[in-house]
């Protein structure tokens, strides 16, 4: 629970978007210059992708977020000014994707989350 100093982290958002494939919903949850990195079969540890403030992560989100598959919110966790969730999705085809996130909040938003992907091949 959020006071006025420490605003809380909106779960209910961070459902809401993922499950309704919103990425202005999504986007609202993260401040102005949150830094995003991605690693994936891609995008290794040792050079991931890494967006810098809303533009470049609400481009990413609407580009997820448009794709023909579902995406549903496995388990959020909020402790202080961290939290962490997983977010699981699926293909018309059967393949899945699983995402991990570890984001760290300021002001109940995200200024920095790590992002690690693994999808069936």
């Amino acid at each position: 629970m959020g006071t006025a100093a420490h605003p809380a982290f909106d779960t209910d958002t961070l459902r809401r978007g993922i499950e309704g494939h919103t990425p202005e919903t999504l986007l609202s949850l993260y401040a102005d210059d949150a830094e995003l990195r991605v690693v994936n079969r891609n995008s290794q540890p040792s050079n991931p992708t890494v967006l810098h403030g809303r533009d470049a992560i609400g481009r990413m989100l609407s580009d997820v977020y448009s794709r023909d598959m579902t995406h549903k919110l496995e388990r959020c966790v909020v402790q202080g000014d961290s939290a962490a969730y997983s977010e699981s999705c699926r293909y018309p085809d059967g393949m899945r994707v699983l995402s991990e996130s570890m984001i760290t909040l300021r002001d109940g938003r995200i200024s920095e989350q790590t992002m690690i992907e693994a999808w069936d091949e």
